[in-house]
């Protein structure tokens, strides 16, 4: 059992070792972007329900629904929903883009480290230069995997919290 669960962690130990330094940065930012979908995936599914039905239960209690205050009401109601369900997409939305440029950051680096190899020896060991090739590439292809893994619920929860929206503006009722 525990090398079952140790092995994800000697392939992020490895990949560390393999890609350097930047992608430590580019897994902590995919944990983030991971952690944020599922509170959002929480959210919509558990919490903003109970909201939804606590608002709407103020809202059906209310004896004049036509007056200009009453609309204000309904107006901050939605407004209020809609914030919640939009919270933390532009955290996601910026995650996703970061990620491949904190591939390019460790591309750079990886090629920095070829040219300072190939300084130090004075000619192309194929060694070194292909140490620094192989981290340079990891990084990049880190930064686009995590990013294209981004990419859907980005659009998925930006389209959602918009349906939901209007579905919650039909639900009041004047």
């Amino acid at each position: 059992m525990l090398e079952i669960l140790s092995a994800p962690i000697d392939s992020l130990v490895a990949m560390r070792h393999l890609g350097g330094p930047v992608v430590v940065w580019i897994f902590l930012s995919c944990v983030l972007m991971w952690t944020i979908v599922l509170e959002r995936i929480w959210y919509f599914n558990k919490v903003l329900p109970k909201e939804a039905k606590a608002m709407l239960t103020v809202w059906d209690k209310r004896p004049n629904k036509l007056s200009w205050a009453s609309r204000q009401i309904r107006t901050a109601m939605i407004s209020r929903l809609k914030s919640g369900m939009q919270a933390k997409l532009p955290v996601l939305r910026v995650l996703v883009p970061m990620s491949p440029l904190l591939g390019l950051v460790g591309t750079v680096l990886g090629m920095l480290s070829v040219f300072d190899s190939m300084a130090a020896l004075g000619s192309a060991d194929a060694r070194s230069m292909a140490t620094g090739v192989s981290e340079a590439m990891i990084c990049t292809l880190t930064g686009l995997a995590v990013s294209i893994s981004g990419l859907y619920p980005v659009y998925y929860f930006k389209r959602k919290a918009f349906m939901e929206a209007e579905r919650l503006a039909d639900q009041f009722r004047f």
